[in-house]
């Protein structure tokens, strides 16, 4: 198993931020597929092969993932996708 731990900066409100972390979980779901909801301030996002969240806080978001053995290969791309909806969507 793989696994994904990114903290991204950012100088949003909560609300805004919230906002922000929802919008960029609508557009990872459209890509890969995922589901998600919250729990207080931490959005869980789960799919067949991937579980994880991303926890507000603030001034920043922490996202980490556990990926199953067969996206473990698609790790970097998928890391990477994660990393550019945080940077669009936290701007």
């Amino acid at each position: 198993m793989a696994s994904i731990d990114i903290c991204h900066s950012h100088d949003l409100s909560p609300a805004k931020a919230r906002k922000a972390v929802e919008q960029a979980a609508i557009k990872l779901g459209e890509k890969f597929g995922l589901d998600y909801r919250w729990e207080g301030d931490t959005l869980h996002f789960a799919r067949s092969g991937v579980d994880g969240r991303i926890a507000l806080a603030p001034k920043q978001v922490q996202v980490t993932a556990q990926l199953g053995f067969l996206l473990s290969a698609m790790q970097g791309p998928i890391e990477t996708e994660i990393r550019r909806a945080l940077k669009e969507k936290l701007a």
